[in-house]
């Protein structure tokens, strides 16, 4: 099923609150918006822009004073790792990786991606996102057909390693130009499709899985392509340790890729915990982008430096890990934790306490233009403006969560639930309207979802522990 679009070409949003995340932050408290095909016509005052589509719009939408925001971007989620929420909560990383998540991934069928995305989708798709980067799974082409299905947006990356301790059997005689080639071909194969939606980028899954000629490659082949390299980077101490070690360097990863050349503009850098102050400027320098993932950090990886970073200009953007770090994909629920942990770490590295840390409009920014300037996605999403793309969610302030409504931005980042978002439109198109999402069958994919993980954790040899007396 193809997402669903107007019959019209030409439609009109008015009245509404529209925060369009542009330059100069603009805010129009009763704006209007018109819609051609797959892109914003015009944007003003409501009363502006009835006077000049009325007479031609074929579909005229009242919205009843509810904000319009850019859809917000996830930029760091294994889609692939729905099918496994809850299948690793409360144990150490390597325990994560080498005992519950790789054996479960390296199971996995191209059928088990599809549906696990189409899974994720859903959850993404109901807490506004039109955009997410994949961090890394082994079927690219079925995370493309669920994409495409979804109507969602996506830069889509497989998971990527040739070397390290632990690795499944069917991973473990990768060589570096063995990855290089698959990922050509799913590059081919897949980017540029669904009406332009899907970018292929290329995977480095970790600096412990990897061989310096595998990122030599990579770096030189994003080039080449002219896309963007997604990589897990300075997770734990144990990393930054293992290549201090193992590449003798003196502090870590940042360190180590500085050396290789690795750091470009093109580099998504997920995490990005351990790194200090030298580190933080090397990236900065280098225009790499970092993706937080608030509540994934708090759960096994640590405090990332965020207001360092920002001082610096580095581009922060959010992401919410995949299901087996985290269990929700919310971009709303990753926008309330990062100003929280930012403003509480400001006591642990300072000293003392400061509100001011990470104010509302800084998140929002990291939930939408941040996060196309970090999939490389800006000229296009990431702001409500004349000639970008028609991305929107449409959010209802009118609950018990978020009224009374004295500052809507503030608002928008406090007090928003997932349950506030009301409808998503992406690439133009409505793939949510009143909270029923048009390009799937819900019900449907979660019957399949819960069939598919029961087998593959089967087919896994995973079982998951009692934590109290099950009779």
């Amino acid at each position: 099923m193809e997402a669903q679009r107007s019959s019209y070409s030409l439609i009109v949003l008015h009245n509404a609150t529209i925060v369009t995340m542009d330059s100069g932050s603009s805010v129009f408290r009763n704006g209007g918006m018109a819609i051609e095909h797959d892109r914003i016509r015009a944007i003003g005052q409501s009363r502006d822009i009835l006077a000049e589509f009325s007479g031609t719009a074929g579909e005229i939408i009242d919205l009843h004073s509810q904000i319009l925001l850019p859809g917000f971007i996830n930029t760091h989620i294994h889609t692939s790792q729905q099918l496994a929420r809850g299948i690793a909560d409360d144990v150490d990383l390597m325990t994560w990786l080498h005992h519950r998540i790789w054996p479960y991934e390296s199971n996995m069928t191209e059928e088990d991606s599809f549906i696990s995305t189409l899974l994720c989708g859903i959850e993404l798709i109901h807490s506004g996102a039109t955009c997410f980067a994949e961090a890394g799974g082994q079927h690219v082409t079925g995370m493309a057909r669920a994409v495409e299905l979804l109507g969602l947006r996506a830069c889509l990356t497989q998971s990527i390693m040739d070397s390290g301790d632990g690795l499944p059997e069917p991973w473990a005689n990768r060589t570096a130009e063995d990855c290089i080639q698959s990922q050509k071909e799913l590059y081919r194969k897949h980017n540029g499709t669904a009406d332009g939606r899907i970018r292929v980028w290329l995977g480095i899954r970790q600096i412990m899985n990897s061989t310096d000629g595998l990122l030599l490659k990579t770096r030189d082949t994003a080039r080449e392509l002219a896309t963007g390299i997604h990589m897990h980077v300075a997770e734990i101490p144990y990393e930054n340790q293992l290549i201090v070690n193992t590449r003798k360097v003196n502090h870590g990863t940042v360190t180590h890729l500085k050396k290789l050349d690795f750091l470009q503009k093109n580099l998504l850098a997920a995490h990005t915990v351990w790194v200090d102050d030298t580190e933080i400027e090397f990236l900065s320098n280098a225009g790499v982008k970092v993706s937080h993932c608030p509540a994934a950090a708090m759960r096994m990886l640590g405090f990332a430096p965020i207001r360092e970073m920002l001082d610096t200009s580095i581009c922060v953007s959010l992401g919410t890990d995949g299901a087996p770090s985290n269990n929700r994909m919310s971009i709303v629920d990753e926008m309330y934790l990062a100003s929280l942990i930012n403003k509480g770490r400001e006591v642990y590295a300072r000293g003392t306490t400061d509100p001011t840390a990470l104010p509302a409009e800084t998140v929002l920014r990291m939930a939408t233009i941040n996060g196309a300037k970090s999939v490389l996605w800006n000229e296009e999403i990431g702001s409500l403006e004349v000639g970008k793309k028609a991305d929107l969610v449409v959010i209802n302030p009118s609950t018990w969560s978020m009224v009374p409504l004295h500052d809507s931005i503030s608002s928008l980042v406090y007090c928003m639930r997932t349950e506030n978002v009301v409808s998503v439109m992406c690439n133009g198109r409505w793939i949510m309207k009143d909270k029923k999402i048009l390009t799937v069958d819900e019900e449907e994919v979660l019957s399949s979802a819960n069939e598919a993980s029961a087998q593959l954790l089967r087919r896994a040899g995973i079982t998951i522990p009692s934590r109290m007396t099950v009779l």
